[in-house]
């Protein structure tokens, strides 16, 4: 664990990572059109083109991470984490998301049902697969959900210092909502700490926007977006080291702070508690299939089977072709010599 490092502009920070994930401190920048595939090296699962940034070595071959933790918050673009290995500026920042990495989870693990968590409170957008759907089936998602979590027993409302937080102000409300969610959330892994026990790799990815819209309400230089970065800070870091401390010391955490992305992102929404989705047949749009990691075993299987099969059926049809039937058959050579003793 290092040293506050502060980075200008928009950055990504690892919180929390075991010895074996080696990260490298610098002032390497990151595309963030490139996280998805940092997430997937962290996890031990190989990506389509190299990721040539220094800032993540090649680690154990043998050892991988428990958990992957990845926090997006938009509407700033840096926030004061007191203890983090490594931060690093963010180029380029590009939506993304870990659909892909979700997709090598379930592909690879999927016998052991790992737990697939992708979370965004502001639009109401969850996605679950795997053991997720028993263990965070309580889990507020609607912004109506979570306000009236709000108001129950151990609400965050108790324990934070709101100050020139409005506690009925519609973007006020949005920002506790998510603060809420995340308390939650590691409320739900204590009680089923069997989660990180198994031998399947679990993602969260979580994307935060309440600092946003407190910057569009109030404006960047207010109290209230001053106090709720305090807040978020805070809280983030407590959630990174409950995370890692459920896990055995055994997870990656990182958040992402951006201060907005260079486009909109557009997703196909999915359904809450949604099951396993892996190929999409009868899609309208005529869309392609998942891609199947199994595809290249298979297709060796099949291509040298059949190419064995060719070659043998050519030989024999050789030899047959040139065979003696009078020397090479036992067939004609005992009906020859019935011939001959009659």
């Amino acid at each position: 664990m290092g040293v506050f490092h502060s980075v200008q502009g928009d950055s990504l920070t690892i919180l929390q990572a075991p010895g074996y994930v080696s990260f490298q401190k610098g002032d390497w920048p990151i595309s963030g059109e490139k996280i998805p595939d940092m997430v997937a090296l962290t996890m031990g699962f190989s990506v389509q083109e190299d990721l040539s940034w220094p800032g993540l070595r090649a680690g154990q071959l043998f050892q991988r991470p428990r958990a992957n933790v990845l926090v997006v918050v938009r509407g700033v673009d840096s926030l004061a984490l007191p203890q983090n290995v490594a931060s690093y500026p963010l180029e380029n920042p590009v939506p993304f998301t870990l659909d892909s990495v979700a997709e090598t989870v379930h592909s690879l693990f999927a016998d052991d049902t790992p737990v697939v968590l992708q979370l965004a409170p502001s639009e109401e957008r969850l996605y679950m697969l795997g053991k997720a759907n028993a263990v965070f089936e309580d889990l507020p998602v609607t912004l109506q959900q979570i306000r009236s979590r709000l108001s129950q027993d151990g609400s965050v409302l108790a324990s934070l210092p709101l100050n020139s937080l409005n506690r009925n102000a519609e973007a006020d409300l949005l920002f506790l909502s998510e603060v809420q969610v995340l308390h939650d959330i590691t409320a739900l892994l204590q009680r089923h700490r069997h989660l990180a026990q198994d031998h399947s790799p679990d993602l969260y990815s979580l994307e935060l926007s309440g600092l946003e819209e407190l910057g569009r309400r109030y404006g960047q230089d207010s109290p209230q977006y001053r106090d709720a970065t305090a807040i978020l800070a805070n809280v983030l870091q407590k959630f990174g080291e409950d995370v890692f401390g459920l896990y055995g010391d055994s997870a990656v955490v990182e958040v992402v702070t951006v201060k907005s992305f260079e486009a909109p992102l557009t997703r196909k929404s999915r359904s809450i508690l949604e099951s396993k989705q892996i190929s999409n047949p009868g899609s309208p749009y005529n869309l392609a299939y998942k891609y199947n990691f199994n595809y290249a075993v298979i297709f060796n299987i099949v291509l040298w089977l059949m190419i064995i099969l060719a070659l043998a059926v050519i030989v024999i049809s050789y030899n047959l072709w040139n065979m003696d039937p009078g020397y090479d058959s036992i067939i004609y050579r005992m009906t020859n010599q019935k011939i001959r003793l009659d």
